[in-house]
């Protein structure tokens, strides 16, 4: 039995399964919901931190990487720095304005509605990838598991117990680990 279980764990971590299909076939196959929602969740939580992790070092080295790149080329730049001064400070004004926007209403909608139509774990790069922060897609994403992890788990297990009774003792999960 134990085995099903950590195979909830790896299959939920998994990016091509997503808790939202891990948890309805584990609990179709005889697991109980509350073990299969909690390992669910855990897997799928932890790539989706390291995802957000490995997106963010890759934005600071590409940072670091451009500002090496500008000193080198510094010369060149200080014959169009003060053209480029005027452009710079407009643009980085309206980048600001339609990152806060974007952190305001976008990261919330994309984190809730995203796991359940792209998948988690391209709803969190997506999310990193317009430029918020990773304490605001860390915590998004998580709410967004949390709550896709409860709605799936009660619907599966009332939808399995009033279509399917008496499934614990005779799931297809149970039967292949029992022999």
């Amino acid at each position: 039995m134990f085995i099903s279980y950590l195979l909830v764990f790896i299959l939920a971590a998994i990016p091509l399964f997503e808790l939202i299909t891990v948890i309805p076939l584990a609990v179709i196959g005889g697991l109980s919901p509350i073990p299969v929602a909690i390992l669910a969740f855990i897997g799928n939580s932890l790539t989706i931190l390291l995802l957000i992790l490995f997106v963010d070092k890759v934005k600071t080295w590409r940072k670091k990487r451009k500002q090496k790149r500008m000193i080198a080329s510094e010369q060149e730049a200080a014959t169009l720095e003060n053209e480029a001064e005027v452009e710079v400070e407009t643009d980085s004004k309206k980048a600001k304005r339609a990152r806060v926007l974007f952190d305001k209403y976008g990261l919330p909608g994309l984190a809730i509605i995203g796991p359940f139509f792209v998948g988690s774990h391209i709803s969190a790069f997506m999310g990193m990838s317009f430029g918020s922060k990773r304490s605001l897609v860390t915590t998004w994403m998580l709410v967004s598991l949390g709550l896709w992890t409860i709605v799936t788990a009660v619907a599966s297990s009332y939808g399995v117990s009033y279509f399917i009774p008496n499934v614990g003792e005779d799931g297809f999960i149970t039967r292949i680990f029992q022999q």
